[in-house]
């Protein structure tokens, strides 16, 4: 069988890519080991937020009271929370299913391994193998859960996001390696569950990609809702022979041992480039990941590669963007590189956070003369109506040209607001026409309109 595109992985990358390409009319086939959608709606992204709500129907009804309204003897059912979350993963999976049968792409259940000549070998679950050939051949296989060679994962006493999703009862204490978004993700989550968590970061600041003073913003929220957070710190090993675990975690002022039940490991990601044919073709790696020119091909004509094992944040968003610009442009159409200075990051613990664009220390190292604006969601009335006041959003303007730099939110739903910022930053807007952008009232948005008053001192409402 012969086919214009095969994507490789149905991940956002791969089965956006495999949509796009079926519009611009392509005969389009995508191959997929496990489940359609991949990692992201299966065992990430969409499954996580599921858990979330969770937690946050349950914070809702533990601070009841502060609303005036009186709930007794609440009880979090965590089996039936973690049976929920695969439930919308599953809807999520079959709505993937529905859209490939929409655009009449052909679905290949099994491993994929490209080949010289523009072939690809899938092996299916009972060892068949069957050539298939195409075109364009493009490679969008994901990441798994990094290890490190101190914290290998048993799936039981040191485990990864995967098993974090669907464990089998509540912890009574657990230890979180990491804290980037898969880390302090689960550690509110724990926490709002009941679970006494401890977040141990190498780095000076919790999320350390954020700029400086949300993550110290988060660190304050985290702590004051009793996860304990240790800066500055490694995890040297973690005994399991007792009937928990004993984490040694090496501290500036010495070694310290945590005793926990489940140490969850989030401590990166490891892209999936093993058996899938690179060396045999010949498809140039550097360093983990597939090196590819701004339209995302290889140096092998006819192979592309997107997502994840490429160069660039690893984000479902970023993947789907990626892919839809390499199909348009194997379809012959006018396509512009992707601006990597222009991508939101979002992690939905509570408070959340949303950023997009150089942090205030980026820009003072790239040389900008700035200017900062901040407001902060206390002096929001929506905020405070809404019991949600902790958090700011911060907007780092070009004090020469006006042009906003970045902007960095923490707070209830910023993850919603980001987007604002980043169709602001793409339309070259100055920070005069945002402050002139009338936001309605009342809102947590208009704390942008704000904070963009700010930086030019002319904030009304502080």
């Amino acid at each position: 069988m012969s086919y214009d595109v095969i994507v490789v992985g149905s991940g956002p990358g791969g089965y956006v890519t495999a949509i796009r390409a079926s519009q611009l009319g392509m005969k389009t086939a995508i191959v997929e080991k496990a489940e359609l959608g991949g990692i992201c709606l299966n065992w990430g992204c969409i499954p996580t937020k599921a858990l979330l709500k969770s937690a946050n129907v349950f914070e809702y009804i533990n601070h009841a009271a502060d609303y005036g309204i009186n709930i007794k003897d609440a009880k979090a059912d965590f089996p039936a929370i973690v049976n929920r979350s695969r439930e919308v993963a599953a809807g999520m999976s079959n709505g993937i299913q529905f859209l490939m049968k929409k655009n009449k792409i052909d679905v290949i259940a099994g491993t994929a391994k490209v080949k010289p000549g523009k072939k690809v070998d899938v092996t299916d679950d009972k060892g068949k193998v069957t050539e298939y050939g195409a075109n364009h051949i493009i490679i969008a296989t994901g990441a798994r859960s990094r290890e490190l060679p101190n914290l290998p994962q048993d799936g039981k006493k040191i485990i990864g996001y995967r098993e974090a999703l669907v464990l089998p009862k509540l912890p009574k204490k657990m230890v979180v390696v990491g804290s980037g978004a898969i880390g302090v993700e689960f550690a509110y989550f724990y926490n709002a569950m009941g679970v006494e968590v401890t977040i141990v970061e190498y780095m000076p600041n919790i999320v350390p990609v954020e700029d400086e003073e949300v993550s110290k913003q988060l660190a304050r929220s985290f702590k004051k809702q009793g996860i304990n957070v240790m800066t500055d710190s490694a995890v040297e090993s973690v005994d399991t022979a007792g009937a928990g675990c004993k984490v040694k975690v090496k501290t500036k002022k010495g070694e310290e041992i945590i005793e926990c039940d489940i140490v969850l490991s989030a401590v990166g990601i490891k892209r999936n480039l093993e058996n899938i044919g690179l060396e045999e073709v010949g498809i140039a790696t550097d360093k983990d990941i597939i090196i590819t020119n701004d339209y995302y091909q290889t140096n092998i004509p006819g192979h592309y590669a997107i997502g994840d094992v490429v160069k660039g944040p690893a984000l479902a968003h970023v993947a789907s963007a990626e892919g839809i610009i390499c199909v348009e442009k194997i379809a012959g159409m006018h396509v512009e590189p992707l601006d990597y200075g222009n991508i939101p990051g979002c992690t939905y613990c509570a408070p959340e956070v949303a950023s997009v664009g150089m942090t205030e220390k980026a820009a003072k190292d790239a040389g900008y003369e700035i200017k900062v604006g901040k407001f902060p969601f206390s002096a929001s009335g929506k905020a405070k109506a809404a019991g949600h006041s902790d958090g700011f959003i911060k907007l780092i303007f070009d004090a020469k040209y006006g042009e906003l730099l970045g902007g960095h939110m923490i707070g209830a739903n910023v993850t919603e607001m980001i987007a604002e910022i980043v169709a602001v930053r793409k339309l070259e807007t100055t920070g005069h026409e945002l402050i002139k952008t009338v936001h309605p009232h009342p809102t947590m948005s208009e704390a942008i309109m704000e904070a963009a008053a700010a930086a030019y001192d002319e904030v009304i409402h502080m």
